[in-house]
């Protein structure tokens, strides 16, 4: 790359860089999308085979443009998803180049704008969205040393279950990944174990209608802050097989061994917190608090919606819940393999400017930063709790948009 200026630089050519990119050239903004891999890399390199997206087809996409070849009601694969961003850029032109990695961005000492270097060269830009997303850094917690025995790899490097060894699989986590890892390796006849976190259980539909309606008519998805201490709890959903509700007594009952929090290891013996049966409690309490609000909804508005009274039929906890496993010896347990479906950690270690607070978060109001001219997108409750999803992103990015619109206009003066 020849060094060159540009007004603004979108680094990372994922959902948040193609809404950016959108929203900008409907205002006229002449801007450079670089993406250091493919468009949509992830979705296609760190996600296992099988993963389909935990949101309907009318629901998971960008409002201009539709899925082509699934029903509304269809949940897309991690390649259709990926192929659909890669023909959302092409419908809009998007200017991307793929292949160039940011390795940092500086503030210019006397005059405005930053210095970009690239592996491809220098450029300089007077506004950079950082659109790479929440999932940058995969997060392994450091318990289980890594001599212990088992193969351990977190959940962005799992893809089936041929990869791993023969003999028993642990899991942690309780949230969609971990939740759908732990059923996809129990259905091709593993012996599993799930440890099990604090977590949300929506219903995957009720009274025909998808949580994820549900969450758009209750307001939810437009929560502009989370519950106090829920800002990461995960959610338990899935789109695979059709889509189902995640029922914890489901998994046990198809031959899952429930724990609770991994906790500890020493001496070959893993330990769990005593918080399994808490934790399931919580769960269904979320769980059961939704079909509440949904049932006052539709009587207050007079829908005539399908009753649906065994949803709230739970059953009986399983063995595992009530004698729950605290400690656990590998080796003997016959456990091969220990997947962690713990999340992800952001990475902005090439924005080298004053706009994180002391423990590395990006200081923000509605992706808009605390450093002048830069700004952030595609991050968990940006604006809502809807921004990290595709279609709160595209939201969340006209807001910025605007606001660097608004900003140029002001620098012409």
């Amino acid at each position: 790359m020849s060094r060159q200026e540009v007004d603004v630089l979108v680094v990372g050519g994922g959902q948040a860089g193609l809404a950016m990119s959108e929203h900008l050239s409907n205002a006229g903004v002449p801007h450079l999308v670089l993406e250091r891999d493919r468009i949509a890399e992830r979705w296609r390199s760190q996600r296992w085979d099988s993963l389909v997206a935990n949101g309907p087809a009318w629901h998971d996409r960008f409002p201009g443009m539709e899925f082509g070849d699934l029903a509304p009601d269809d949940f897309a694969s991690k390649d259709q998803i990926a192929d659909y961003f890669e023909a959302y850029a092409e419908k809009i032109a998007a200017p991307v180049r793929t292949g160039v990695e940011v390795t940092s961005v500086r503030r210019h000492r006397g005059r405005p704008g930053f210095r970009v270097r690239t592996s491809d060269g220098e450029l300089d830009a007077r506004f950079v969205v950082a659109a790479t997303g929440p999932f940058q850094r995969p997060v392994i917690p450091p318990i289980v040393p890594g001599d212990a025995g088992p193969l351990q790899l977190h959940s962005s490097s799992y893809k089936n279950p041929a990869q791993l060894p023969e003999g028993g699989v642990l899991v942690v986590g309780a949230g969609s990944s971990g939740v759908q890892i732990a059923e996809e390796l129990r259905r091709a006849g593993r012996a599993v174990h799930l440890s099990v976190g604090p977590h949300d259980r929506p219903p995957r539909r009720y009274r025909g209608r998808d949580f994820c309606w549900w969450l758009g008519v209750l307001g939810k998805w437009d929560a502009e802050t989370p519950p106090r201490g829920a800002e990461h709890v995960t959610i338990a959903v899935s789109g695979a097989r059709g889509g189902h509700t995640v029922d914890f007594r489901a998994l046990a009952a198809l031959g899952i061994t429930l724990t609770g929090r991994t906790e500890s290891y020493r001496d070959g013996t893993l330990h769990f917190a005593p918080d399994l049966g808490a934790n399931i409690a919580a769960g269904d309490a979320n769980y059961l608090s939704l079909l509440d609000e949904a049932d006052a909804y539709i009587a207050r508005n007079g829908l005539e919606l399908p009753e649906e009274p065994e949803a709230r039929e739970l059953g009986p906890d399983p063995a595992c819940v009530t004698d729950p496993v605290r400690e656990l010896d590998l080796a003997t347990a016959g456990i091969t393999s220990i997947v962690w479906a713990t999340g992800f950690a952001v990475d902005y270690s090439w924005l080298q400017v004053d706009a994180f607070d002391e423990h590395g978060k990006p200081r923000h109001r509605r992706g808009v930063s605390t450093e002048p001219g830069v700004y952030f997108l595609g991050l968990p409750w940006l604006a809502r709790r809807g921004s990290s999803f595709i279609w709160g992103v595209w939201h969340d990015a006209k807001f910025v948009a605007d606001h660097i619109t608004t900003q140029r206009d002001y620098l012409r003066y």
